[in-house]
């Protein structure tokens, strides 16, 4: 076998580590909008943390909050000021969250809640900022998953209709990496249960 294919079957023997990541933004877009914060809290999975990473990010030149988003910020201030203390420039905050990635010990999955937006800014910024993605193109959407094991529309699955015993007792703030721990924590008691 030759050297990089020995590399890949190594590595396809490595743990999926589960890294589940929220994202604050001043709008539903990334270029005309920007994202403010980001973080992610790295999962084994039964429910180990390994490490987490969080940034918050100077405003992308010529963008601009979206008004609607920011008539919700109005109303979650302490949030608010949370994403713009420490301010990076994203290209250093991406290429160090691409390094942090690439330090754990095993091959990453991104999971969001719901990861169809998320993603959609972690992707652009990492293209953009850091010129690769250790995700490549894919994402686990906590939603879905919840709609397949619980045998239910996809729009039914909201955390209302959830089991209690998915959730753990931590807060759910607005802040990255608050909600990145939250949603991480409970992705890993849902695939417990369903590897049961």
């Amino acid at each position: 076998m030759d050297r990089p294919k020995r590399r890949r079957a190594l590595k396809m023997q490595l743990p999926e580590i589960y890294i589940s990541t929220d994202i604050e933004t001043d709008g539903p877009i990334p270029g005309p909008n920007s994202m403010l914060s980001f973080a992610s809290a790295a999962f084994q999975a039964d429910k180990t943390m390994l490490s987490t990473f969080s940034a918050n990010l100077t405003l992308l030149p010529g963008a601009k909050g979206d008004p609607k988003t920011m008539e919700w910020w109005a109303q979650n201030q302490a949030a608010w000021d949370a994403s713009r203390k420490d301010l990076q420039d994203p290209a250093k905050a991406m290429a160090d969250y691409v390094n942090w990635i690439k330090s754990l010990p095993g091959r990453p999955v991104f999971v969001a809640y719901p990861a169809g937006f998320d993603f959609l800014f972690v992707y652009w910024y990492l293209i953009k900022f850091a010129g690769e993605s250790p995700f490549s193109f894919s994402a686990l959407d906590i939603k879905s998953y919840a709609a397949a094991m619980l045998k239910v529309p996809y729009r039914e699955a909201v955390k209302r209709n959830m089991p209690k015993s998915w959730f753990d007792d931590v807060p759910h703030t607005h802040v990255a990496l608050d909600d990145a721990i939250e949603q991480g924590r409970m992705f890993c008691n849902m695939l417990a249960l369903n590897r049961k």
